[in-house]
């Protein structure tokens, strides 16, 4: 083949290398880091789960999570519903 008969892909081709560069690859990079922080998750640390429940974590299982909430108040939850680790302002 020649690049002549290359010519109509060669913007096809550039497109698709943006399209991996610019969307594709980041949301890689995110997945990676969500799932090392779930996996990383303790006892005692302080969490946000994806429908916005701030909690502790009292126990951790291999995939449930038991969170308190409020006082004499634990709710179990899957480790995935976790969205994000609150750091102390201390």
């Amino acid at each position: 083949m020649t690049m002549e008969q290359f010519g109509p892909f060669i913007p096809l081709i550039l497109l698709f290398g943006i399209f991996y560069f610019l969307l594709i690859r980041p949301q890689q990079k995110q997945q990676k880091k969500r799932q090392e922080m779930i996996k990383s998750l303790q006892k005692g640390d302080r969490v946000v789960t994806i429908g916005g429940i701030h909690g502790v974590i009292k126990e951790i299982d291999e995939n449930i999570i038991s969170l308190r909430v409020a006082d004499n108040l634990n709710l179990k939850f899957a480790r995935a519903a976790v969205d994000r680790v609150v750091e102390d302002d201390a």
